[in-house]
């Protein structure tokens, strides 16, 4: 999976992780606005890299957090 992820794709899923985001009505917040990209989020869910339940916050499944621990940081 990591192949297929692009940087914006890291950057929401180390949002996630920080717990800066939640998923409500399918929609991805982060830090509690929007995110620009209207289809990021339900992409990663498909791809079953982050979950959102009921408009709480997002978290990263055990793939989610695969993909960001195969990545390094670039400074």
């Amino acid at each position: 999976m990591n192949a297929t992820t692009t940087d914006r794709d890291r950057a929401v899923l180390r949002a996630v992780a920080a717990g800066r985001c939640a998923y409500v009505a399918g929609t991805l917040l982060v830090d509690g606005l929007a995110c620009c990209d209207q289809f990021l989020g339900p992409r990663l869910v498909r791809a079953g890299l982050i979950v959102g339940q009921g408009g709480g916050p997002a978290r990263l499944t055990p793939a989610g957090r695969a993909v960001l621990d195969a990545t390094p940081i670039a400074a």
